[in-house]
């Protein structure tokens, strides 16, 4: 799937089936905390991070916080 398609993909939480929503979220990444938007079940509260974000983004914030 391309990232095109990500924004613009309706995902379905598995367990719940019901669609998932844009929501913001707290995250705790190595001794950091952030909150980004985030697709999150608003049943279960599950939370989908995709890979590119994964290995991304994430990826530039674990050097940040390494760096430090």
């Amino acid at each position: 799937m391309s990232k095109g398609e990500d924004k613009n993909h309706q995902w379905i939480c598995d367990k719940c089936k019901v669609q998932l929503k844009l929501k913001k979220v707290k995250v705790k990444y190595l001794e950091g905390n952030f909150e980004v938007e985030l697709m999150k079940c608003p049943s279960c509260n599950i939370v989908l991070i995709l890979e590119d974000l994964a290995r991304g983004k994430m990826l530039e914030v674990e050097k940040g916080l390494e760096d430090k």
